[in-house]
């Protein structure tokens, strides 16, 4: 069960060596474009039907046919990975019980987003966990962990990547391990170090991705990385007369110098660099998207926009 591309690399893993996939679930094919008139499957399906597996797309998971369609593949096993939330009905069906891919290591990032959020907190590690469901989200047992370090210049599409692939493997063992009953499934909470905090991560929405200039600079760094390449930070370029453009951040780099200009004001050579001023020094902005034009370096950036020191940013 699953919908994004994170999915596929588990679901190939499975095919590739040769498990029975009696089916597939994932979301309904998405309308596209204008006014929605062309729908679009997602890669979990369009992968699944590339190989001639079925598929099953329910609208709601507790519908009556679906879950009878379900038990009907008399399956022994369910497999999870970047989907909904499932109602008991559906993952206590199987007789092995149904396990889930998380992009964390549980108990920490419990939630939708949790790559992003490993990054944009500046976490120097992360890690893939599989764990049987239970009745609350993201708190079953766990089976296994696989820890990844997070270099200080990866975003999260670089993580994404690192930890889709090794998902893709942990899935594989884990089924491997759950067929020969060598599984011992442990408690989150023997996870946890003592006195912890669980950092949560929910979903992210568009006010989520607004830049927070006041920050000190190695959060602004970070709050970029967790974003970029998808959604993206975002900010107002404000000019002097008043007027906002709508910019977002792809990449950037820190400059850690002292000045004493005010958070979120532009220092620019209006031809190579554009520095945005917070404490600590300057977030040096690489990577830039204005509102309806497309992505491009700062350079290229700077020559189409006249850019200058009496420009601020919010």
């Amino acid at each position: 069960m699953g919908t994004p591309e994170f999915a596929v690399e588990s679901l190939r893993r499975l095919v590739e060596g040769g498990y029975n996939v009696v089916g597939v679930v994932t979301m309904p094919d998405k309308p596209m474009g204008r006014h929605g008139s062309v729908l679009q499957a997602s890669p979990v399906k369009q992968y699944a039907e590339s190989k001639g597996l079925k598929v099953l797309q329910p609208v709601r998971l507790k519908d009556e046919g679906f879950v009878e369609e379900l038990r009907s593949l008399r399956a022994d096993l369910q497999i999870v990975v970047a989907f909904r939330m499932l109602p008991e009905v559906v993952w206590s069906m199987p007789p092995l019980g149904t396990f889930n891919l998380h992009a964390s290591l549980l108990p920490q990032y419990r939630g939708a987003a949790p790559i992003n959020w490993a990054v944009i907190n500046g976490d120097t590690e992360t890690g893939i966990t599989t764990f049987f469901l239970q009745h609350e989200i993201d708190t079953g047992q766990i089976i296994q962990q696989v820890r990844v370090p997070i270099a200080d210049t990866d975003n999260v599409g670089i993580v994404h990547d690192k930890l889709m692939m090794l998902g893709g493997q942990l899935v594989v063992e884990t089924v491997d391990n759950i067929l020969s009953g060598t599984v011992k499934a442990i408690p989150q909470e023997q996870f946890m170090k003592e006195n912890e905090e669980l950092r949560p991560a929910p979903k992210i929405f568009k006010d989520t991705c607004r830049m927070d200039w006041s920050k000190p600079l190695k959060q602004v760094y970070d709050f970029v990385r967790g974003l970029s390449p998808y959604p993206a930070a975002w900010t107002e370029l404000v000019q002097p007369d008043g007027h906002r453009l709508v910019l977002k951040i792809y990449e950037a780099v820190k400059v850690p110098a002292m000045h004493a200009l005010p958070h979120g004001s532009v220092h620019t050579d209006g031809k190579t660099f554009f520095h945005v001023a917070v404490e600590g020094g300057y977030l040096s902005l690489l990577t830039l998207q204005l509102a309806g034009k497309k992505r491009m370096g700062v350079a290229d950036f700077l020559r189409g926009y006249r850019l200058a020191d009496t420009y601020h940013v919010e």
